[in-house]
């Protein structure tokens, strides 16, 4: 099953199951995720939730969305006073700064509207590639692949990409993933690399995918971005 010589029908056939062994398993330990009512809650969250945990974020935006309301709070605030507000998040200067800079410019452009294609969302400050897709899959329903530290890791492992970089896996997933299953690889993938399939020690043995897996004699690595040698 390697990655270049795996037939399409025959991953076809594996993504499928794994698919299906996903959605029966993934609710075996309970969850957290990112929560809002709101498009801009999603995004504003999203982008606070840069290495970060979900959960720490959503303990945040809870009391940060009763006292900032809507799109033109956050681009009226005092940057200062955010900057109080999130300060148990990591990068709270820079988070806080995108948070309000992104506010002013879904106002002036948008009329306060969270925008629906990757080039606009991309564009907004703090959005990177990640953010948008999850916005346009949970939002908009557009099938999207985010790919973060658990998809890149596990996708790898599963065969199913061969790349440490961000973009070339989603690439690649693209390719390797029906359409259908684009937007829910996420949620179901991050399920897995939290309680079985860690970075360090995965626990292969107990793994309910371990048969439909080629990283289950040795992890392949390819998810790992290369080390620097010393004085590049």
């Amino acid at each position: 099953m390697e990655f270049e010589t795996e037939k399409r029908e025959e991953r076809e056939k594996r993504v499928r199951e794994i698919m299906k062994r996903l959605e029966e398993h993934y609710r075996e330990v309970p969850m957290s995720f990112l929560e809002a009512s709101t498009p801009w809650q999603l995004l504003f969250a999203t982008i606070l939730s840069a290495q970060c945990t979900d959960a720490r974020v959503n303990k945040v935006t809870d009391l940060l969305y009763r006292k900032y309301r809507s799109v033109q709070d956050f681009a009226d605030c005092d940057l200062r006073e955010l900057e109080r507000d999130i300060h148990s998040i990591g990068f709270y200067h820079s988070k806080a700064r995108n948070l309000k800079a992104c506010a002013a410019v879904l106002l002036e452009k948008y009329g306060g509207r969270v925008p629906d294609q990757l080039e606009e969302l991309t564009a907004l400050p703090g959005v990177g590639r990640k953010t948008a897709n999850l916005i346009l899959g949970r939002v908009y329903g557009k099938p999207s692949i985010v790919v973060d530290t658990h998809v890149r890791r596990v996708s790898n492992r599963l065969g199913l990409a061969k790349s440490s970089d961000p973009l070339k896996t989603e690439l690649q997933l693209q390719d390797s993933l029906p359409r259908e299953f684009w937007t829910r690889w996420n949620t179901r993938v991050m399920a897995l690399g939290r309680t079985r399939c860690s970075s360090l020690k995965p626990k292969c043995e107990s793994c309910y995918l371990k048969d439909l897996c080629p990283s289950r004699d040795g992890d392949p690595g390819y998810w790992r971005a290369a080390r620097k040698k010393p004085g590049s």
